[in-house]
C-alpha cells in the first residue's frame, strides 16, 4: 500500500471544512486542513447569532474550531493556499501548498499579545471586522482565533523592531519567507466557502458611508464587534430608521448572479430582530421581492419578526442616493396590485449581498474540477452522490457547491466525510467505476 503523508487534504477551514476534518479524524483518518486566512472559522466566526434559534454564533463555532485544531488526527495550517496537484497512478495525489510567512515562530509564540501593545502602526481591520474597526500591524488576530498566535502584517509594517524587542520568547523573525510544501494525499476535499458580491454601482459602489453589507451589520451587532452597538459609520449616531435591501447581489443577471443566494432572507430577518433590541426606537423595514423561508422553523421566525413590528415591503430597490447629511434615499419599485414608484429615506441601509464561490475558474485550472452553470463546483451526480466531483477522489462540501445555510453546510461536511472514508477504503472507487460502466453500457 502507498504510504501517504495524509489520508485527506481539506482546502478551507470554515465550518464545512472543520466538520469534515473532525468526522474524518474521528474515523481514524489522518487529515491536513489548510486555511488561507490567519485563523480557522470562516465567515461563521464573524456572526453575532444564528437563525432561527438566535444561538451565539461564536459559541457554536469556537468549540468546533478547537476540536479540529486540537484533534490528534488533524493537522491545521493557516495562511496556507493550495497551489497544484498531480494525479498518481495509484489513485493518490501529490499536492503543493504555499505556506505564507507569518513572520512569527508558532512554536515559540505564547499568544501574550505584548507585540500588539508595543506596535505603533494602526491599520484598518479589513478581515474580521469588515473594515469597521482597527487593529495593529502585529498581534493575535482576534480573541477566539485559532491558532491563538500572533501574525505580522508585513505590508503595513514599518520595521521599527518594537514588537521583536518586547517579545518575551523571541518569536518574531523578519527574515522568514514563504515556502512551497509538498504532500502525498489519498483524497482532496474542496471546502472553500463563499465571497460576497461587490456593492453594485447603482447602490453606491461602496462609496456611501451609511450603505453597508450584511456582514458589516453582523459586526455591528456582535458583542465582539468594533462598536458594541449599532452606530452609523459616517457619524457614530444611533440610527432611527434602518432599511434592509434584499436581492442586492442575487437574482440579477446584470452582475452574473441569476440565482437566489438562499441565506439572505433569513440573514436579514435575524439582523432586523437583533437590531430592534439594540436600537429600540428605530423603525426597521425589509424591502424584498419575496421572502424565502424554506428551512425548519424559518417561517415561524419570519412571522415572529412581523409580529415584532418589523415592516416588510414587497418592492425592488432600483437606486440608492446619499444625501448631504449622509442619510440614504431609496428609489423603490413597489410590487403588487397597487404597485408604483416611491422615494424613502433611511439613516442606515443594509444590503443583502449575493453569495459567489471562492473556488473560481482560476483555481479550477490548478485542480480542474468541472463547474456548474453558476460557477460553483459541479456535483456530477447530485441526486445519488452529492459532493462527488468530476475528478475521482476529489470531493466538495458546503458553499463550494452552491449557496447553503450553516445547518446544510455542517450536514454536507459530515456526509462527505463518510464518502471520503469509503473512498480511502476502496469501496467508493468500485461504486464509481460501476456507475461509469453503467453509463457507458
Amino acid at each position: 500500500m502507498t504510504e501517504l503523508d495524509y489520508d485527506a487534504l481539506i482546502i478551507g477551514g470554515g465550518i464545512g471544512g472543520i466538520q469534515t476534518a473532525i468526522d474524518l479524524g474521528d474515523m481514524g483518518h489522518k487529515v491536513l486542513m489548510i486555511e488561507r486566512r490567519v485563523s480557522t472559522g470562516g465567515a461563521m466566526i464573524q456572526l453575532s447569532k444564528v437563525f432561527p434559534t438566535l444561538d451565539c454564533g461564536s459559541c457554536i463555532t469556537t468549540p468546533k474550531m478547537s476540536s479540529a485544531f486540537n484533534h490528534a488526527m488533524v493537522t491545521t495550517k493557516t495562511m496556507a493556499e493550495f497551489q497544484s496537484f498531480t494525479e498518481q497512478s495509484d489513485d493518490t495525489f501529490e499536492v503543493e501548498i504555499l505556506q505564507r510567512s507569518r513572520f512569527v515562530d508558532l512554536d515559540a509564540c505564547s499568544g501574550c499579545n505584548e507585540c500588539a501593545d508595543a506596535c505603533p502602526v494602526i491599520v484598518l481591520d479589513e478581515g474580521y471586522d469588515e473594515s469597521l474597526g482597527y487593529t495593529k500591524a502585529v498581534g493575535v488576530p482576534f480573541a477566539t482565533a485559532l491558532p491563538q498566535k500572533a501574525a505580522l502584517d508585513i505590508d503595513n509594517c514599518i520595521y521599527c523592531g518594537k514588537c521583536a524587542n518586547v517579545c518575551p520568547t523571541d518569536a518574531i523573525h523578519f527574515e522568514m519567507r514563504d515556502e512551497i510544501q509538498k504532500f502525498k494525499v489519498g483524497a482532496i476535499i474542496i471546502a472553500t466557502g463563499f465571497y460576497q458580491t461587490p456593492i453594485k454601482e447603482n447602490y453606491g459602489g461602496g462609496r456611501f458611508k451609511n450603505v453597508i453589507t450584511g456582514l458589516q451589520m453582523e459586526r455591528l451587532l456582535s458583542p465582539t464587534g468594533p462598536t458594541l452597538g449599532i452606530f452609523r459609520p459616517s457619524d457614530s449616531k444611533i440610527p432611527w430608521s434602518i432599511a434592509f435591501v434584499q436581492c442586492a447581489g442575487s437574482r440579477d443577471k446584470s452582475i452574473g448572479v441569476p440565482y437566489c443566494s438562499s441565506i439572505c432572507c433569513m440573514f436579514a430577518i435575524k439582523q432586523a430582530i437583533l437590531a430592534s433590541a439594540s436600537a429600540v426606537m428605530a423603525e426597521i423595514t425589509i424591502y424584498n421581492i419575496d421572502i424565502r423561508a424554506f428551512g425548519k422553523g424559518y417561517d415561524v421566525f419570519y412571522e415572529t419578526a412581523r409580529n415584532m413590528g418589523i415592516n416588510f415591503v414587497k418592492g425592488k430597490v432600483a437606486l440608492i442616493e446619499e444625501l448631504e447629511n449622509k442619510d440614504t434615499r431609496l428609489h423603490i419599485e413597489v410590487l403588487g396590485r397597487d404597485g408604483n414608484k416611491k422615494l424613502v429615506e433611511h439613516d442606515l441601509t443594509v444590503l443583502s449581498m449575493g453569495v459567489v464561490p471562492q473556488w473560481d475558474e482560476h483555481m479550477s485550472k490548478e485542480l480542474p474540477v468541472a463547474l456548474n452553470s453558476n460557477k460553483f463546483v459541479d456535483e456530477i451526480r447530485l441526486l445519488s452522490d452529492p459532493g462527488i466531483t468530476s475528478i475521482p477522489g476529489v470531493f466538495a462540501v458546503g458553499t463550494a457547491t452552491g449557496p447553503k445555510d450553516i445547518v446544510d453546510t455542517i450536514v454536507s461536511g459530515s456526509a462527505i466525510a463518510g464518502k471520503v472514508s469509503l473512498w480511502l477504503k476502496g469501496e467508493l472507487r468500485d461504486r464509481f467505476l460501476m456507475k461509469e460502466l453503467q453509463v457507458v453500457m
